[in-house]
């Protein structure tokens, strides 16, 4: 069984080398410092990812315009998605998807728009991207609702889609918003991703998501985080993720084992969210070389 293998996470690693953690999360350095940018896009293609994620997940309309920046959204996503498609080529293979993270806030689906104006916002940004994407990676889901947004906005416009979830972290069969996880599957019938993925939740749920998202006729992916839970305080715009706490017992061999988990459950996607890094890439790059073709 062949694996891909996706990067790390992008965020956690701008915010360890600038030394700062912000409310916009990875958006200064596309201000500030896009050479960074690519430099971490560069070390996951070195480490062995094949495809770039890019720096986009919160450059979105209602993140932007909490700092005065509404103005910037199409150079900025632009800019992040022209990082990616660099390194990439840099490379000489490999994909770029393009990342659409939550509205509203990440891990709280009741403060995200209802689905159809979602996917009014989810469209636009599509089309942003569409000349520099191979694919759509909508991220942390986190409820039906905001599942069928990323969908309905992203159909029809040529793009393969992915879905990605992110589960509660203590019971890993249901989505952060306590729908269970398989309430997914008529959603997934109806739209019929390229792919669906668990991502940031804690390799437990994750290892407990992925078996009830296999066998359902579509590639099934997996890239956890390594905070040690999701605080409570972290609920609103202005929040750092200086209010998360990041785990000890999460080096690239433990998380590389989790990863082995869920390949053994029929996951072909893996790779890695937030505090996961190019030595966790790169091990995972190393481990599954055998099973890819």
């Amino acid at each position: 069984m062949s694996i891909t293998i996706l990067d790390g996470g992008m965020g956690q690693e701008l915010i360890a080398r600038a030394g700062r953690a912000t409310s916009l999360w990875s958006v200064p350095a596309l201000l500030d410092n896009p050479e960074m940018v690519r430099a971490v896009h560069d070390e996951y293609f070195a480490a062995g990812a094949e495809i770039a994620t890019t720096n986009t997940y919160s450059v979105l309309p209602d993140r932007l315009v909490h700092h005065g920046l509404s103005d910037r959204l199409t150079l900025l996503q632009q800019l992040a998605c022209q990082q990616a498609v660099d390194a990439r080529d840099a490379h000489g293979s490999g994909l770029v998807a393009g990342s659409l993270g939550p509205l509203g806030f990440s891990y709280q689906p009741d403060k995200s728009p209802p689905a159809e104006e979602a996917a009014e916002i989810y469209r636009n940004i599509c089309q942003t991207q569409k000349g520099f994407v191979d694919h759509y990676l909508f991220e942390t889901m986190s409820s039906i609702d905001q599942a069928r947004g990323a969908l309905m906005g992203s159909a029809g416009l040529g793009k393969p889609v992915w879905l990605s979830l992110s589960v509660d972290d203590k019971d890993g069969s249901k989505l952060r918003s306590g729908e269970n996880l398989t309430d997914i599957l008529p959603l997934l019938a109806e739209y019929k991703p390229a792919a669906v993925l668990v991502n940031c939740s804690v390799p437990e749920a994750v290892t407990a998501a992925v078996p009830l998202l296999t066998d359902q006729g579509i590639p099934v992916g997996a890239y956890a985080n390594g905070f040690v839970s999701i605080a409570d305080t972290f609920d609103h715009v202005g929040a750092t993720v200086d209010e998360l706490e990041t785990r000890k017992d999460l080096g690239p061999e433990a998380y590389a084992d989790f990863a082995q988990n869920w390949a053994d459950a029929g996951a072909t996607i893996i790779g890695g969210c937030c505090e996961v890094g190019p030595a966790h890439i790169a091990l995972l790059a190393q481990k599954f070389s055998e099973k890819r073709t």
